[in-house]
């Protein structure tokens, strides 16, 4: 995909390697311990077997140098089926569905680079972000999409990890400059699940005073645009856990991207999924995505490969949307493109209030490789026609929900 924009907001933080003062401290306690051995062999075996033991040990000590080392042990990694050191870093949050999705790349992976099937030639680092921390609040009052992607923007910049997986409807419109986003696997099924206790399939059926939970505003918006007598309370956390709250009888019932209960084997939780014309999906929804240094061939070489040409397409399509519409958490927007059987792009995108009383939206069809133009002419239809009022009131809306949208509570 072409490469996004430069952004402002990285700043960068150091990681140093291990010091050179523990590595010799290391080589020192080899020294000593050999020392003390040699000590306790002269006083079992006595002088006459001293000159034997130091001429063996010199003979050992002779060829040891780094070179020599490095070829041991290069040696022993080999005989062992295993890599001296990581041939590819995976940076990936700790979150269940994440973990996941950092296997599935690395099974990719090594079904396509024999070298890569070694043990420990793929590392996954497992990296805490802010919005897996804050989950009390909703994305929107806490800065939205970025929240879940700085740390791991940091630990890619500091070349601790060489490139990121991410869920790409996480992943902000503007990225750190020096980074693309370089590969998209084949997306998974992109749309909405709902799941009631009670069985109900249809937001319209939910009877009034039910208590939806999401931290969507892009579902909140549409559900309250079919059924405006419910109530939606923000609902975060990993699949799991929403699972047990929702158990508990904290809500109702709530939305999950169907993609993620797939990609973990909870499809059976889903009691009915949503078609776009019930519930358009999030932009990029159900693409998984690698973000990786522009400049790094090496891991490029690896990555670009596994790149799945219909869903760079079709994810170009809505983050050009949503670009040009500036969304992130904030802001109800939805869109999706596929690649039809006769190869053209279609795309649909939603923009609503928050309330739902307001919902605009916008249908193309074009080759596909006008995939950044047709969203972009997509969201220039949907700012003409709701006028940039609508967006301005959309944001005060928005901030005066989110301080009153904290804590899931069941009327």
């Amino acid at each position: 995909p072409p490469s996004t924009p430069s952004s402002t907001y990285f700043s960068s933080s150091s990681y140093s390697s291990a010091p050179a003062n523990l590595r010799a401290q290391a080589r020192q306690n080899g020294r000593e311990s050999s020392s003390s051995s040699l000590t306790t062999t002269v006083l079992a075996l006595g002088l006459s077997a001293l000159v034997g033991i130091i001429a063996g040990v010199g003979k050992r000590r002779a060829p040891t140098t780094k070179s020599h080392r490095k070829s041991v042990a290069s040696v022993a990694a080999k005989s062992a089926g295993s890599v001296q050191a990581p041939v590819l870093r995976i940076g990936t949050r700790g979150s269940p569905l994440a973990l996941a999705q950092a296997h599935e790349t690395k099974r990719r992976l090594e079904a396509s680079f024999p070298e890569l099937r070694q043990e420990g030639a793929i590392e996954i680092r497992t990296i805490s972000t802010t919005g897996d921390e804050r989950l009390d609040i909703s994305l929107s009052a806490i800065g939205g999409k970025g929240l879940f992607t700085k740390e791991l923007d940091v630990a890619l910049m500091s070349k601790e990890v060489d490139f990121c997986v991410h869920s790409t409807k996480d992943v902000p419109t503007v990225l750190v400059p020096g980074t693309k986003l370089c590969t998209m696997l084949p997306r998974e099924d992109t749309r909405d699940a709902i799941i009631s206790p009670k069985g109900i399939t249809r937001i319209e059926d939910f009877p009034a005073g039910s208590v939806i939970g999401t931290a969507s505003l892009r579902r909140q918006a549409q559900i309250y645009a079919r059924n405006p007598k419910v109530t939606c309370v923000n609902f975060r956390g990993n699949v799991q856990t929403r699972l047990k709250k929702l158990k508990a009888g904290e809500v109702d019932a709530t939305l999950l991207a169907y993609a993620g209960l797939k990609r973990m084997g909870m499809e059976g939780y889903a009691t009915a999924v949503l078609e776009w014309e019930q519930m358009l999906p999030a932009i990029a929804q159900g693409a998984i995505s690698f973000q990786c240094r522009s400049d790094d061939a090496r891991v490029l070489s690896y990555l670009e490969p596994l790149s799945h040409s219909d869903t760079v397409d079709a994810v170009v399509c809505e983050r050009a949307f949503l670009a040009a519409l500036d969304g992130n958490c904030r802001t109800p927007i939805a869109g999706q493109a596929v690649v039809t059987e006769t190869g053209e792009l279609r795309f649909e995108g939603l923009v609503a209030s928050v309330d739902g009383k307001k919902v605009f939206r916008s249908s193309r069809v074009g080759p596909r490789t006008d995939a950044e133009k047709i969203g972009r002419e997509a969201a220039d239809e949907i700012r003409q026609a709701a006028g940039e009022q609508f967006f301005l009131d959309m944001q005060e809306h928005v901030q005066a929900a989110a301080a009153a949208n904290t804590r899931p509570t069941k009327a």
